[in-house]
């Protein structure tokens, strides 16, 4: 009998709504009732790409704004035959932000359109599940060590937040809107629900491609 396939789960929202809190509660809860998961972060900063893009957000390097968009993209296409191969086995994994941050964030920037930013991710597992962790720039800006990175600050937050809320309005992608201001336990209760719903779905659905 051939093993029923994990579900890609993708956790979204502005800097410091507390994606990566709420990423490890959800891989823990999941596996403490007997369901196989995984966490993954992007960028991930243990690939050569990764430590060019690490460099770059920790505001140690420069690189022109197509170059930086190019290297995300890259990252995440690197782990695409590992996260295949976990999925397969049936593995649930839980991702810290993917292909929509990449879009959003560089078509906040000046002189870019959404179009072209999502280009290049084009193709990659679709997610079965993308939740967006919903909190004002303003609230996010009252948490710990908002500021330390490139991209934190309210204002650039704003225009990634009215990016994302363009990418929500796709209906080919299962998007669902998280209150990320009530307290953790309520917002990993929410997460749990939506969760379950699209593991159990997804296994009997095959593997989709992004924005085909």
């Amino acid at each position: 009998m051939a093993c029923k396939r994990g579900a890609l789960i993708v956790l979204e929202g502005v800097d410091k709504a507390g994606k990566t809190t709420q990423c490890k509660k959800l891989v823990q809860a999941l596996q403490q009732c007997g369901r196989p998961a995984e966490m993954m972060r992007f960028p991930d900063r243990s690939t050569t790409i990764g430590q060019l893009i690490s460099a770059y957000l920790e505001k140690k390097s420069e690189l022109e704004d197509h170059t930086v968009h190019l290297l995300f993209s890259a990252n995440r296409w690197e782990m695409v035959p590992s996260m295949k191969k976990k999925l397969e086995q049936g593995i649930t994994l839980v991702v810290d932000r993917y292909a929509f941050s990449g879009a959003a964030f560089t078509s906040a920037k000046p002189g870019f359109c959404l179009d072209w930013c999502m280009k290049p991710d084009v193709g990659l597992p679709k997610p079965d599940l993308v939740m967006f962790l919903q909190l004002s720039p303003s609230e996010a800006a009252l948490r710990g060590q908002f500021g330390e990175e490139r991209y934190e600050t309210s204002v650039f937050q704003r225009a990634v937040q009215q990016k994302f809320e363009q990418l929500m309005k796709d209906p080919s992608v299962n998007w669902q809107v998280i209150d990320a201001s009530q307290n953790i336990e309520g917002v990993h209760n929410n997460i749990m629900d939506h969760s379950l719903n699209a593991i159990n779905t997804a296994q009997n659905q095959l593997l989709g491609e992004l924005w085909k």
